[in-house]
């Protein structure tokens, strides 16, 4: 239940890792340098990402899709970091069951996102913010 919990997890952050890299530099199809898609799919820092998916005032200008993965993503790194550093924590099936599906649910309708919002959310969780 542990390792189901912490792959639910993982599958969201590659998922996300994989759309920065593709919004910004082109899929498998595109014209792109592989050493720069590399780096910026290597780019995603999970605490930098979980802040920007906690920022509500930034999250909910995206849309419900955005919004939602955005919320699965905090909560199940909480419960990975639950899972992978706490030797006591116990899992019931049911509730990791639900994990992974609605992982599935939030990444399907991600991927369905238009690519000027996801490419707008690959910036967000990526680049630091600067005033002005």
């Amino acid at each position: 239940m542990r390792r189901a919990t912490s792959s639910a997890y993982y599958a969201l952050f590659h998922c996300l890792a994989r759309n920065c890299a593709d919004a910004l530099l082109g899929g498998a199809s595109a014209d792109r340098s592989d050493q720069a898609w590399r780096q910026t799919y290597r780019a995603l820092n999970h605490g930098d990402a979980k802040a920007a998916c906690a920022n509500k005032s930034m999250i909910s200008r995206f849309p419900d899709a955005i919004q939602d993965f955005a919320d699965r993503f905090v909560d199940l790194q909480d419960r990975r970091h639950l899972a992978d550093y706490d030797p006591l924590i116990r899992f019931g099936k049911s509730q990791v069951v639900a994990d992974i599906k609605a992982a599935e649910q939030v990444i399907r309708a991600f991927q369905q996102a238009s690519l000027k919002d996801r490419r707008a959310f690959a910036a967000h969780v990526l680049f630091r913010k600067r005033p002005g």
